[in-house]
């Protein structure tokens, strides 16, 4: 009854059920109950989603050029997009996780659910087909892409922090990779921004400067 319910939510009735179940088991229950986890099916599902994302662009945004359709990628294609579409449908409510994730709150975790977006991306490739893939993917994120396209031009994050901090004299700005995790095909990076040795905010991201960039979005938010 649990997976009928997130297949309603996603649209998509699964012939496998076990793809589902899998794409939804975090490595913690894994180990705990030797089963197979989402590592696999999240990998691939990157790649799915890097290539979905990218021909969509190209055939809907031809007035693009190559290097602002990388920058809307890169800005779509994130963790905190993923997160919201995880949080669309409850993903939280029907993850497999380890006694110690389900305590320390796992369910909610960002980076726990937007791996977990990748992998449904992935089993649903698997048992549907790369048009199934193709409509979650682009039912679930058209809307952050055309936000991202007419914002495609503004300059980045770290420059608008950069000069908000710069507005009244010369300041010290840094930013530090404070730690990594995850293995080499998926690894996640965070950093922090400090501004004449204080620390503003932290960030994560699949590299890190999409980690340094997300750091410089929250301090901008902090800072309004």
């Amino acid at each position: 009854m649990e997976l009928e319910l997130i297949e309603k939510s996603i649209g998509y009735t699964f012939k496998n059920k076990e793809l589902l179940k899998t794409a939804l088991t975090h490595t913690s229950y894994a180990y705990e109950n030797k089963k197979e986890s989402n590592e696999k099916l999240e990998f691939l599902g990157d790649s799915i989603l890097e290539f979905i994302s990218s021909k969509y662009l190209y055939g809907k945004y031809t007035n693009l050029r190559e290097g602002e359709m990388t920058k809307v990628r890169a800005t779509v294609v994130c963790e905190e997009s993923l997160y919201k579409v995880a949080k669309m449908h409850n993903f939280g409510d029907f993850l497999y996780l380890g006694k110690s994730e389900q305590k320390t709150g796992g369910k909610n975790r960002p980076a726990i659910l937007a791996d977990s977006v990748e992998a449904v991306i992935a089993a649903i490739y698997l048992d549907g087909g790369i048009e199934e893939a193709d409509k979650f993917i682009i039912e679930n994120l058209k809307s952050e892409i055309e936000i991202a396209t007419n914002h495609v031009g503004d300059k980045d994050y770290k420059t608008v922090l950069q000069e908000k901090l710069q507005e009244h004299g010369d300041v010290r700005i840094e930013y530090e990779t404070i730690g990594e995790s995850g293995p080499d095909h998926n690894k996640k990076f965070r950093a922090q921004v400090k501004c004449n040795g204080k620390i503003l905010a932290t960030g994560e991201g699949k590299s890190k400067k999409d980690a340094q960039m997300h750091a410089a979005k929250k301090a901008l938010e902090d800072l309004k």
